[in-house]
């Protein structure tokens, strides 16, 4: 019987959904090339991890072909929202001004970012009256 989808997934979790986000359903032979690219890592590991990740309902698995293929269960937007919820609880005990200072500070952000940023807050700003 699968448990409950985790609040957020681990580290080597995200990884794998981040790959399956990107590309679409894989396999885990697909999986375990895609991540080898970024660094080592054993088949083994990867096929253990995504069948863990079926049991906690983060994916699901298509039985009909010889190779199975994954897919998430997760959307990746709702993914990051919980995220950055557990983040800002976490880390700025709350503040969305604390997290947004500390994420300028710590990367130089373009002209073209900070315009977007602009954007974004002023479109906020309009939608918050």
């Amino acid at each position: 019987m699968p448990r409950p989808t985790a609040t957020k997934p681990t580290d080597g979790e995200l990884e794998i959904l981040q790959c399956l986000w990107q590309s679409g359903p894989m396999t885990v032979r697909d999986v375990h090339e895609q991540l080898s690219k970024q660094r080592p890592v054993g088949y083994t590991t990867v096929l253990k991890l995504m069948q863990i990740m079926v049991e906690k309902d983060l994916l699901r698995r298509d039985e009909t072909e010889r190779a199975h293929v994954y897919s998430p269960t997760i959307a990746r937007a709702n993914t990051r929202q919980r995220l950055i919820d557990d983040l800002l609880e976490r880390a700025f005990d709350g503040s969305a001004k604390q997290l947004v200072m500390h994420a300028l500070a710590s990367r130089k952000a373009s002209a073209k970012d900070l315009d977007e940023i602009r954007k974004m807050i002023d479109d906020y700003m309009r939608g918050a009256k």
